[in-house]
Protein backbone atom coordinates (compact mmCIF):
# COMPACT_ATOMS: atom_id res chain seq x y z
CA UNK A 1 0.00 0.00 0.00
CA UNK A 2 1.68 3.28 -0.91
CA UNK A 3 0.68 6.13 1.04
CA UNK A 4 0.49 9.73 -0.72
CA UNK A 5 2.19 12.75 1.31
CA UNK A 6 -0.93 15.36 2.05
CA UNK A 7 -0.24 18.82 1.40
CA UNK A 8 -1.04 21.15 4.02
CA UNK A 9 -0.59 24.06 1.68
CA UNK A 10 -3.25 26.44 1.07
CA UNK A 11 -2.88 27.31 -2.19
CA UNK A 12 -5.95 29.48 -2.42
CA UNK A 13 -5.07 32.09 1.12
CA UNK A 14 -1.98 32.42 -0.13
CA UNK A 15 -2.94 33.63 -3.75
CA UNK A 16 -6.07 35.34 -2.39
CA UNK A 17 -3.16 37.04 -0.09
CA UNK A 18 -0.75 37.67 -2.87
CA UNK A 19 -3.54 39.28 -5.22
CA UNK A 20 -4.21 41.25 -1.88
CA UNK A 21 -0.98 42.86 -1.55
CA UNK A 22 0.33 42.88 -4.63
CA UNK A 23 0.27 46.53 -5.63
CA UNK A 24 0.04 47.81 -2.03
CA UNK A 25 2.17 46.04 0.38
CA UNK A 26 0.90 44.87 3.63
CA UNK A 27 1.24 47.68 6.54
CA UNK A 28 1.69 45.09 8.80
CA UNK A 29 5.43 43.52 7.60
CA UNK A 30 8.25 45.78 6.54
CA UNK A 31 8.46 46.63 3.38
CA UNK A 32 12.37 46.95 1.54
CA UNK A 33 12.63 49.66 -0.49
CA UNK A 34 14.65 48.58 -3.92
CA UNK A 35 18.61 49.61 -3.26
CA UNK A 36 21.04 50.11 -5.64
CA UNK A 37 21.04 46.87 -7.23
CA UNK A 38 20.52 44.69 -4.32
CA UNK A 39 17.09 44.45 -4.58
CA UNK A 40 13.62 44.87 -2.33
CA UNK A 41 10.85 43.41 -1.51
CA UNK A 42 10.08 40.54 -3.73
CA UNK A 43 11.11 37.56 -1.38
CA UNK A 44 9.85 39.12 1.28
CA UNK A 45 6.31 39.59 -0.37
CA UNK A 46 6.65 35.36 -1.22
CA UNK A 47 7.26 34.72 2.25
CA UNK A 48 4.41 36.39 3.48
CA UNK A 49 2.17 34.81 0.79
CA UNK A 50 3.85 31.07 1.79
CA UNK A 51 2.50 32.26 5.65
CA UNK A 52 -0.85 33.16 4.32
CA UNK A 53 -1.22 29.55 2.64
CA UNK A 54 0.18 27.97 6.04
CA UNK A 55 3.55 27.80 5.90
CA UNK A 56 4.98 27.15 9.45
CA UNK A 57 7.67 29.65 10.51
CA UNK A 58 10.56 27.32 11.54
CA UNK A 59 13.13 28.94 14.55
CA UNK A 60 15.78 26.57 14.21
CA UNK A 61 17.80 25.03 12.21
CA UNK A 62 20.65 25.60 9.48
CA UNK A 63 17.57 26.85 7.84
CA UNK A 64 15.24 28.81 9.92
CA UNK A 65 12.76 31.01 8.16
CA UNK A 66 10.72 33.16 10.16
CA UNK A 67 9.14 36.97 10.74
CA UNK A 68 9.14 38.36 14.05
CA UNK A 69 7.08 41.18 15.32
CA UNK A 70 8.81 43.78 17.47
CA UNK A 71 5.56 46.01 18.05
CA UNK A 72 1.75 46.31 16.76
CA UNK A 73 2.30 49.94 15.73
CA UNK A 74 5.37 50.18 13.57
CA UNK A 75 7.53 47.51 11.67
CA UNK A 76 10.75 49.45 12.53
CA UNK A 77 12.22 47.11 14.79
CA UNK A 78 10.75 43.59 13.75
CA UNK A 79 13.40 41.05 12.79
CA UNK A 80 13.40 38.34 10.31
CA UNK A 81 15.39 35.40 9.41
CA UNK A 82 17.78 35.64 6.09
CA UNK A 83 15.72 33.12 4.04
CA UNK A 84 12.70 35.34 4.95
CA UNK A 85 14.08 38.25 2.49
CA UNK A 86 16.70 37.33 0.40
CA UNK A 87 15.79 35.08 -2.53
CA UNK A 88 18.67 32.72 -3.03
CA UNK A 89 18.18 31.62 1.07
CA UNK A 90 14.45 31.03 0.82
CA UNK A 91 15.23 28.94 -2.69
CA UNK A 92 17.87 27.11 -0.59
CA UNK A 93 15.92 26.88 2.26
CA UNK A 94 12.81 25.56 0.21
CA UNK A 95 15.25 22.53 -1.91
CA UNK A 96 17.20 21.86 1.33
CA UNK A 97 13.89 21.56 3.31
CA UNK A 98 12.36 19.05 0.21
CA UNK A 99 15.55 17.31 0.61
CA UNK A 100 15.66 16.59 4.16
CA UNK A 101 12.11 16.04 4.62
CA UNK A 102 12.38 18.61 7.31
CA UNK A 103 9.01 20.28 8.94
CA UNK A 104 8.01 23.54 7.58
CA UNK A 105 7.92 24.57 4.02
CA UNK A 106 9.37 22.57 1.58
CA UNK A 107 9.76 23.40 -2.68
CA UNK A 108 10.43 20.74 -4.96
CA UNK A 109 12.27 22.29 -7.84
CA UNK A 110 10.59 20.81 -11.36
CA UNK A 111 11.40 21.13 -15.21
CA UNK A 112 8.52 23.03 -16.11
CA UNK A 113 6.43 25.84 -16.06
CA UNK A 114 3.41 23.56 -17.04
CA UNK A 115 3.99 21.54 -13.78
CA UNK A 116 3.25 24.59 -11.64
CA UNK A 117 0.17 25.48 -9.89
CA UNK A 118 -1.20 28.62 -8.28
CA UNK A 119 0.92 29.46 -4.87
CA UNK A 120 4.19 27.67 -6.43
CA UNK A 121 7.37 29.92 -6.88
CA UNK A 122 9.52 30.96 -10.01
CA UNK A 123 12.86 31.92 -8.94
CA UNK A 124 14.84 34.12 -11.51
CA UNK A 125 18.72 33.28 -12.13
CA UNK A 126 21.34 36.35 -12.95
CA UNK A 127 24.35 36.00 -15.96
CA UNK A 128 26.17 35.38 -12.61
CA UNK A 129 24.29 32.20 -11.73
CA UNK A 130 22.60 34.59 -8.62
CA UNK A 131 19.07 33.74 -7.79
CA UNK A 132 18.07 37.14 -7.06
CA UNK A 133 14.35 37.49 -7.77
CA UNK A 134 11.25 35.56 -6.66
CA UNK A 135 7.21 35.52 -7.53
CA UNK A 136 4.44 33.72 -6.89
CA UNK A 137 2.24 32.00 -9.39
CA UNK A 138 -1.56 33.45 -9.23
CA UNK A 139 -3.30 33.21 -12.24
CA UNK A 140 -2.92 30.93 -15.73
CA UNK A 141 -3.45 32.83 -19.26
CA UNK A 142 -4.19 30.85 -22.79
CA UNK A 143 -0.64 31.99 -23.13
CA UNK A 144 1.29 32.58 -20.08
CA UNK A 145 1.56 31.81 -16.51
CA UNK A 146 1.15 34.50 -13.99
CA UNK A 147 2.93 35.75 -11.24
CA UNK A 148 2.49 38.46 -8.94
CA UNK A 149 5.26 39.95 -7.26
CA UNK A 150 7.11 43.26 -5.97
CA UNK A 151 10.40 44.92 -6.90
CA UNK A 152 8.36 46.40 -8.99
CA UNK A 153 4.75 45.57 -7.66
CA UNK A 154 2.99 43.50 -10.27
CA UNK A 155 -0.41 41.27 -9.73
CA UNK A 156 -1.03 38.55 -12.87
CA UNK A 157 1.47 39.67 -15.14
CA UNK A 158 3.48 36.43 -17.55
CA UNK A 159 6.40 35.19 -15.64
CA UNK A 160 9.15 36.11 -18.47
CA UNK A 161 11.00 39.38 -17.59
CA UNK A 162 12.52 41.07 -20.07
CA UNK A 163 15.55 41.27 -18.05
CA UNK A 164 18.30 38.91 -19.21
CA UNK A 165 17.48 35.56 -17.03
CA UNK A 166 19.90 32.52 -18.35
CA UNK A 167 17.96 30.71 -15.90
CA UNK A 168 14.13 30.23 -13.89
CA UNK A 169 14.04 27.72 -11.08
CA UNK A 170 10.37 26.48 -10.81
CA UNK A 171 9.66 25.45 -7.92
CA UNK A 172 6.39 23.27 -6.21
CA UNK A 173 5.66 24.01 -2.69
CA UNK A 174 4.14 21.76 -0.05
CA UNK A 175 3.96 21.73 3.74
Amino acid sequence: MVLKRQNKYNRAKAVEYAKTYALSPNPSFKYFNVYETFGGDCTNFVSQCLLAGGAPMTYIGEHAWWYNKSSTFSTADDRWSVSWTVAHSLYWTLKVNNETNTNGVKGQEVNSVSTLELGDLIFYENQRGIIFHSAIVTGFSPIATLVSQHTYEARNIPYLKPWLNPRYHYMKIRI
